[in-house]
């Protein structure tokens, strides 16, 4: 197993899905994982969920569209810990199901200001910390949308592109002061909110499924076990990638 053990760890997004997911596997693997969300009773629910199961968590909130709220979040972590050594930048939206046109300026801006300004934000500070330590490892989520278009996503898609734009502008800039940084790229993968498209009539399973190549869509863990390697010293090679979790789906 990659081990973090006494490993600060930041993950924003962090009180379901694929966050929660990642922050239970750092957690098993040594380290002290600093969970952050701006659901703040949630993220605890999990933090304490952690801890119960004799790992090391914390819980804070935070808006990562929020300049105040993010530098408050690093503040915190430089107070309690006076470190970082991984940050998977989770904290994201998903609510376009329109055509380009039909699309609102304010869930334009919306999405912009969570999935892009959020992890740009979160970078600042990481990068500031991570540069004075002359060490350190990023992972952002983007998708397999920010790769290939998506329809009726069309702004999603330009917010993932652009995450994984600065992931690559951040992991030329930084490498040489020993800062890794790369991005994960999910396809279809199965959370809460996926579960409830499905039971909503909004999606159908197994046509969902059949975009994928392997035959089924993903499993939060499967996301988990990505970000896990690529923060840990068996990817010390690896930097500026987004790392594809899609079953294939971009192979066709």
């Amino acid at each position: 197993m990659i081990d973090f053990t006494d490993h600060i760890v930041l993950v924003t997004g962090a009180a379901h899905g694929i966050g929660r997911a990642t922050a239970e596997a750092f957690a098993r693997a040594g380290a002290c994982v600093v969970m952050a969300d701006i659901d703040i009773d949630a993220v605890s629910a999990a933090a304490t969920a952690i801890a119960a199961g004799g790992g090391r968590a914390e819980a804070l909130a935070v808006d990562v569209a929020s300049a105040e709220s993010v530098a408050a979040l690093f503040e915190t972590i430089t107070a309690r810990h006076g470190r970082l050594d991984c940050a998977f930048n989770n904290a994201g939206i998903e609510e376009e199901s329109a055509r380009l046109a039909e699309g609102s300026e304010k869930l334009f801006d919306r999405l912009m200001s969570v999935n892009v300004k959020g992890v740009w934000l979160c970078m600042k500070h990481e990068l500031a910390l991570m540069a004075k330590q002359r060490t350190g490892a990023i992972v952002n989520t983007a998708s397999i949308a920010g790769l290939v278009g998506a329809p009726k996503h069309s702004v999603y898609a330009a917010t993932k592109h652009a995450v994984i734009g600065l992931t690559r502008s951040a992991a030329a800039e930084y490498g040489r002061l020993g800062v890794r940084v790369n991005a994960v790229c999910p396809a279809v993968i199965r959370t809460a909110m996926y579960e409830r498209a499905i039971e909503r009539g909004a999606a159908n399973a197994d046509a969902i499924a059949a975009m994928h190549p392997i035959g089924r869509i993903g499993e939060v863990q499967e996301v988990a076990n990505a970000v896990l390697f690529l923060c840990s010293d068996a990817a010390p090679f690896v930097t500026g990638h987004a790392l594809t979790v899609d079953g294939g789906a971009t192979a066709i």
